[in-house]
């Protein structure tokens, strides 16, 4: 390792990696290397900032991209820490605009990073996903550079950014790399029912490698973190990934590999679910003329699924299906699902003070992030 002394103390360093060139790989997934001892630390330039790379792609769905330029260092970034990222079981919720705020993002990132045990930062495998709320997409990048920096293997996202709270417990739980490895957790992006947009609410949230919330144990110790957090590591060369094209986007750092997967978002979701219900059974009730149901997704994240699940798995119309195409900012809308805000199905349902159409036998309705429901009979 080489030292470069810095006369200035506020000048953030960088380890990087020795440029290699990287070779073509398989869709099967390497095993993790061990730490490459080619590495060295030099000081950030000021000189001007480059002219941006274009997104990171994968070749074709289920590839691997690869290419030379694609090898990361490691800068350390100053910081000071912002009051009130305490997270509750809930997340930590606030404006976009906070969010925006040079570091606040990265602050609450890094302290949970420190927060957690060293085998479930270094070498491990994360997810990084939400309900597809403003804001997620800045997010996810912003996330993979800093999991990539603090030594994590690869980083697992739903495409568009969009997996359901549901789904990341069961991708926690259920999915296997190619060379074994689960997730020992994930940073869901969501702030549940509240609306979405530039001027609206964005959440973060951790949940561990059981699927669920971070106990308080694990909150209490990154609000901790927040209050004296100096600095944070993060990739910053490391190009945006596209999260909307399926496959593996490869990269080297000083620690060895790292991959960003995008993966299917309702895949292993469905997979689970019909381990769970009679999908046979649900189908020959959807297609029995007796029966007729709608389903309102809010433009929250159960959009994602609504199509795949209902129509291609069990044979139900997509006239059946309303708002089921995931909004940045739900379409304006509020996605609680109450008698308030989902007034379409309400009304579809019969249950309008105008409504004079026979409504279907069942109705239901997500909330933003597709973990709470509201299910109607007809009137």
């Amino acid at each position: 390792m080489i030292l470069l002394g810095s006369s200035s103390p506020s000048t953030p360093a960088i380890i990087a990696p020795r440029p290699r060139r990287l070779r073509h790989r398989t869709t099967t997934p390497s095993l993790p290397h061990s730490r490459s001892p080619h590495r060295h630390l030099v000081l950030a330039s000021s000189s001007p900032a480059p002219t941006p790379r274009p997104l990171a792609r994968a070749h074709r769905p289920g590839a691997v991209a690869t290419a030379a330029e694609m090898v990361f260092s490691v800068t350390k970034k100053e910081t000071k820490p912002y009051e009130g990222q305490k997270p509750g079981t809930s997340g930590l919720r606030k404006k976009v605009t906070v969010f925006q705020q040079p570091h606040y993002l990265a602050n609450f990132v890094q302290s949970t990073f420190n927060a957690l045990p060293a085998d479930q930062v270094k070498g491990a495998t994360i997810v990084v996903s939400g309900d597809g709320r403003y804001f997620s997409k800045d997010a996810v990048q912003i996330i993979a550079k800093m999991a990539a920096a603090n030594g994590v293997r690869r980083v697992w996202v739903g495409q568009d950014s969009l997996l359901s709270t549901p789904a990341v417990s069961a991708i926690i739980r259920e999915r296997i790399s190619a060379d074994g490895a689960k997730a020992t957790g994930a940073f869901i992006l969501t702030a549940s029912h509240n609306p979405g947009g530039p001027t609206e609410d964005f959440g973060i949230k951790y949940n561990m490698g059981n699927g669920g919330p971070a106990p308080e144990s694990v909150t209490d110790k990154i609000f901790s973190n927040t209050k004296t957090i100096t600095e944070y590591l993060i990739a910053e060369d490391l190009p945006n990934v596209d999260i909307s094209v399926i496959g593996v986007t490869s990269f080297t750092g000083p620690e060895g590999p790292f991959d960003v997967d995008v993966f299917d978002s309702a895949t292993d979701y469905i997979k689970l679910m019909k381990t769970i219900f009679d999908f046979e059974s649900i189908k020959k009730l959807l297609a029995s003329p007796k029966f007729s149901f709608c389903f309102d997704g809010l433009h929250g994240v159960a959009g994602a699924y609504a199509k795949r699940m209902f129509v291609d798995e069990l044979g139900a119309s997509e006239s059946s299906l309303l708002n089921c195409v995931p909004k940045e900012d739900f379409g304006g809308g509020h996605p609680d699902p109450n008698l308030t805000y989902a007034k379409e199905l309400v009304d579809r349902m019969g249950l309008g003070k105008t409504s004079n159409v026979e409504p279907p036998e069942f109705g239901a309705a997500a909330d933003g992030d597709a973990d709470r429901n509201m299910v109607l009979g007809k009137r």
